[in-house]
């Protein structure tokens, strides 16, 4: 099976020499979201939460463009410019996975410029039936 971008949806440029989400054997890989409007370029929010909310946004958006759900998701590696963040980070992030099995996650700093976290994810891809 070939590989298949997955765009975002209010995406008007092309991001740079990669892709933001591709389906492959099945399996959806979303490279890093960002609290960042993609019709805009500004970053959304100021507080962790809304930061959070917003990259939350941005990945369910690649999700559904895939025909994917928050439910196939399987893992998720987050980066925060402040683990002092963290509780509340985890505390909204656990507002969006709410239900079912869970996706494993890792949660470590990194230095990033203006923003306050980065998510990608591996989905399953579900079969059509």
């Amino acid at each position: 099976m070939p590989k298949r971008e997955v765009k975002h949806p209010d995406r008007t440029t092309p991001p740079g020499p990669y892709s933001l989400g591709v389906v492959c054997d099945g399996w959806l890989f979303v490279g890093g979201q960002t609290p960042r409007d993609h019709r805009t370029g500004q970053i959304v929010g100021a507080t962790i939460e809304e930061q959070t909310r917003a990259t939350l946004a941005n990945l369910d958006k690649i999700l559904k463009a895939a025909g994917c759900t928050k439910d196939d998701v399987v893992k998720c590696a987050c980066h925060l410019a402040d683990m002092g963040d963290f509780p509340a980070f985890s505390k909204t992030y656990g507002e969006y996975f709410n239900s079912g099995v869970l996706p494993v996650r890792m949660t470590v700093q990194s230095g990033m410029d203006k923003i306050l976290v980065e998510i990608d994810a591996i989905a399953r891809v579900p079969q059509k039936s």
